[in-house]
């Protein structure tokens, strides 16, 4: 077993003897913990962490970053599987910067090197967090869990699916088992639209009640209530499926026990960077998101860009996404966070998409970069890809009313800032 890296010199309360049961109905003192609790939620940031899987990867970097300026410490577990160690730094020296022209203090940046699955790694950090009363349910300094670290290509879940099950969801299972013996109870899942399987396809508005766990009753267009029953349709690969089943456990864990307070943010199609450009998509493995293959090509490692689906029944053959700033979806993750900690939810599960509501093609995308960079993106069509649908927009209309979020960062922001990353790295000048 990997022993966790740490870099950071503050020092968190010390351990206390492990407590081996979690019953949360059982209170013998409800007095003592509504004490506890009232101290707890009166912390200040100084005294709050909040635990990132998979911190170091494309969003998981860039919302570690969004905490820190929000002033929370952050507890970064990555297993640099498909990140890099000196993303840490960058996070480091980004944050730094906005304190020190803020005039503030920069909160605690930790990084522990293990994969989230490692129970004896994961279990000597909580340790060191832990707030242990006498009696009751136990207690953490950790305020939050927002969980990156899952595996997420498509076309790889449909080779691999055994490894998708194994990481995504019996590593969440055990994840959150341990984090509940712990007394950490509020978590942030990364989840993705594919939920909606093929009624992306179908020219319905992809609202959050297309998909559900519980029976919920919703208001129509038309002002008549419906019940909607707990379901999916036509997922079309095992990463999405996973995703579902994720999200499926956890809705069932919420409901049997309401101390959970757990927020599934549906993701559509992040793109962009930081506008230092000290931030940006850059996965160890092969690329199948479509703007890091984009820039390979801009810059001379690939001879072109495969659009997979040209006949699409689009304006331009091509297939549409809603693509958002990695900005913007980090910043949801933070209003997700208050609003979870604040008790501002409506239910203590509650799914929410992450999009801006306008869709753009493949096309469309491919000729704003080339626009911003005034560069030529050599392109050839190919088949649809397994797994694939040719339209996926969200409707992100709770987001706006329930966590007060809304994007703010278009498609040409993206792709300007992607062209800062390149200028940063030196990788504009290779081609």
């Amino acid at each position: 077993m990997d022993s966790p890296e740490q870099f950071d010199d503050s020092s968190p309360l010390e351990p206390h003897s492990p407590i081996s049961t979690d019953t949360p109905a059982t209170q013998p003192s409800v007095l003592f913990d509504d004490n506890l609790n009232y101290l707890l939620h009166n912390f200040s940031l100084d005294d709050q962490y909040i635990l990132v899987t998979g911190g170091l990867g494309f969003i998981g970097s860039h919302t570690a970053l969004e905490l820190l300026k929000a002033n929370y410490n952050v507890i970064v577990i990555d297993d640099f599987s498909n990140s890099y160690r000196d993303v840490f730094d960058r996070i480091q020296l980004l944050a730094s910067k906005y304190h020190e022209e803020k005039g503030t203090s920069v909160p605690s940046l930790q990084l522990h090197g293990h994969d989230y699955r490692d129970t004896n790694a994961l279990r000597a950090l909580l340790e060191q967090y832990r707030l242990a009363p006498r009696w009751g349910s136990p207690k953490s300094k950790i305020a939050g869990v927002i969980h990156f670290a899952a595996h997420k290509a498509v076309e790889e879940s449909i080779r691999e699916p055994l490894k998708y099950y194994a990481n995504n969801v019996s590593g969440l299972v055990n994840f959150v088992g341990t984090l509940g013996e712990f007394g950490i109870k509020t978590f942030i899942f990364s989840s993705s639209a594919t939920v909606y399987g093929t009624l992306a396809n179908s020219g319905v508005p992809l609202k959050e009640e297309l998909c559900v766990h519980r029976p919920e009753v919703i208001k129509g267009d038309d002002g008549i209530d419906r019940i909607v029953q707990p379901g999916c349709t036509g997922i079309t690969n095992p990463y999405g499926r996973t995703k579902w089943m994720c999200e499926a456990i956890l809705a069932d864990l919420a409901f049997s026990d309401p101390e959970w307070t757990i927020v599934v943010l549906r993701y559509f199609n992040p793109i962009g960077c930081d506008p230092s450009g000290l931030l940006g998509e850059d996965p160890r493995g092969i690329p199948t998101n479509l703007l890091p293959v984009v820039v390979k090509v801009m810059t001379g490692q690939y001879d072109e860009l495969k659009m997979f689906g040209t006949d699409w029944d689009t304006e331009d053959g091509t297939a549409i996404r809603d693509f958002i700033h990695v900005t913007d979806l980090a910043r949801g993750h933070i209003a997700a966070l208050s609003a979870a900690n604040e008790g501002k939810l409506r239910e203590n599960f509650r799914t929410f998409n992450l999009g801006t509501g306008q869709g753009h093609s493949v096309l469309e995308v491919v000729n704003s970069m080339e626009a911003v960079s005034s560069k030529p993106i050599a392109r050839t069509a190919a088949g649809r890809r397994p797994g694939d649908v040719g339209y996926c927009v969200a409707v992100p209309l709770r987001s706006h009313e329930e966590l007060k979020w809304k994007t703010e960062k278009t498609l040409m922001d993206a792709c300007v800032d992607i062209c800062n990353f390149l200028d940063v790295s030196g990788l504009s000048s290779q081609q």
